[in-house]
Parts: C-alpha cells; structure tokens; sequence
C-alpha cells in the first residue's frame, strides 16, 4: 500500500461529526467497511497548505464508500494511522465543506487515548491502495 502523511492541528469542531456518526446506518457500515465500532465523535484536523493540496490526491484515490441514507451525502473513507493507533479519514462529500478540514474516527476517544487538545500538532498516515 501507498501512504499520504498529513500534518495540521487539532481543533474544535462544531458537533456536526458526532451527529453523524451517532446515526446507526453509519455505525453498522464503518463496522462492516472498516472492521472497528467507531467513537461517538469525530476528531478534527485543520491541515497545513501542504497537506491541502496532498489531500486532493484522495479524490481521484480509492477509497472505502460510506453509501448514504435517503436525505444524507456521501462520504468516502481511508484507513489510517494517528500515533500508531488506526483510525479512518472520512471525507464528506458535502458542498462547501472547508478543503482544510480532516475528520479522523477511530475505536477510541483520540483527545483522551492521545492526550490531544485544540492546537496539537500531528501527523496522520493515510493508507491508499496502489
């Protein structure tokens, strides 16, 4: 597999993350897709300039689709890797939705299992297949 490293801050976001994935059509498709139960929360990523322009490569990426409920928008999903624990990327394919902007879910509450707060700085290592 081809890797994608990311780097940005951590930052709150609005809750938009958690209602998403509180939903159960979500939950039992990234249990199924990505073979973990995912946290009731999304941890953001406000990415540096860099990280923008390498995070447009995962549009033309294969990704894991998240398929929608009726009234809902796609979403797409990479595996990766925060610190060594795995996680996703999911990208939502909403309009005006910030191109500076990575939600990561994960099994875990990241803030807490990594001890993050607003104005962290990490890397996250996106898994794409070649």
């Amino acid at each position: 597999m081809k890797t994608l490293l990311l780097e940005g801050e951590v930052f709150s976001g609005k809750g938009e993350g958690t209602e998403f994935i509180k939903l159960p059509w979500v939950r039992k498709q990234i249990k199924e897709k990505l073979g973990f139960t995912p946290y009731l929360g999304t941890l953001n990523i406000r990415l540096t300039e860099r990280s923008v322009i390498l995070k447009n490569l995962l549009k033309n990426a294969q990704g894991i689709e998240i398929t929608p409920a009726e009234g809902f928008h796609r979403g797409v999903c990479f595996k990766a890797y925060l610190m060594g624990l795995e996680c996703a990327v999911v990208i939502p394919e909403v309009q005006d939705y910030p191109e500076n902007t990575l939600e990561v879910v994960a099994p875990t509450k990241l803030r807490e299992h990594l001890k993050l707060k607003d104005g962290s700085i990490i890397e996250i290592k996106v898994l794409l297949k070649k």
